[in-house]
């Protein structure tokens, strides 16, 4: 009983909003607003104890203690994070957001902060589907208004659902109400390596893709801040240590 209470709290602490201050020094300033989708690990979750980490918190604080900006994240779905910065209700996004040409028309971006892109994902037992040529005529689930649902939805007799979260585009797939799922490789891999028995990656990589910081449009001021307090931390070796720590990788 014990440990389905537990279960219950960390579900409900998934599923509502919440506001948790940042890292940065208080006092200087208007206090911005990050937005976040934190049921997105390794970029951003939420632990036991209801407290946001990942790759683009960490990554986010450590922007923040250098630009003295004084920032609280507000947890929202991922399709909200970005109408959100669209319209300025949130001054930064920083959730694993790919940069778009169509993005690029609603809000600033920083210089990049990740590079990775789209996969496959089936059940573990699968041995139909081993690229996207044989996605054709399959149900394939993605994220709602994610680059993963944009590719989806241009492969020619792909039946598309989307989940507003990710583990509900895995747990579909896993339990057989989707054929497929395309999602972000990092976060894919992450599921994996939870669940090695129940899913794995097919095929190569779909897309390349490469992640930076939103910003709103009214708010251009704040851009070279935040672009001067990244390249410290590139040249400083803090991003590397960043994307060791929470994706496993090392890039340029």
């Amino acid at each position: 009983m014990m440990k389905k209470a537990v279960v219950l709290i960390i579900s409900a602490i998934f599923l509502i909003a919440f506001v948790i201050p940042g890292c940065a020094p208080a006092g200087q300033g208007k206090k911005l607003k990050v937005a976040i989708d934190a049921t997105y690990p390794p970029f951003e979750q939420a632990n036991w104890i209801g407290q946001v980490e990942g790759f683009s918190v960490d990554l986010m604080n450590a922007i923040a203690a250098k630009a003295g900006l004084d920032i609280e994240y507000v947890n929202i779905g991922y399709e909200k994070v970005l109408a959100g910065v669209a319209s300025c209700q949130y001054d930064i996004g920083c959730s694993s957001i790919s940069i778009t040409e169509e993005r690029k028309k609603v809000m600033f971006f920083s210089d990049p902060i990740n590079s990775g892109g789209q996969v496959i994902v089936v059940r573990k037992d699968n041995a139909d589907i081993k690229g996207k040529d044989d996605l054709s005529g399959k149900t394939v689930a993605a994220q709602t208004a994610s680059t993963s649902a944009l590719e989806a939805s241009q492969i020619a007799k792909v039946k598309l659902k989307t989940y507003a979260l990710i583990t509900d585009v895995f747990k579909n797939v896993v339990s057989g109400q989707c054929d497929a799922a395309i999602a972000d490789n990092e976060v894919s891999a992450f599921f994996i390596a939870q669940n090695p028995d129940k899913a794995k990656i097919v095929g190569p990589q779909l897309t390349n893709e490469v992640d930076g910081i939103a910003v709103c449009k009214k708010n251009e001021s704040l851009l070279p801040k935040i672009n001067a307090a990244l390249k410290e931390l590139k040249d400083d070796g803090t991003l590397d240590k960043l994307r060791a720590k929470w994706l496993n990788v090392k890039q340029q």
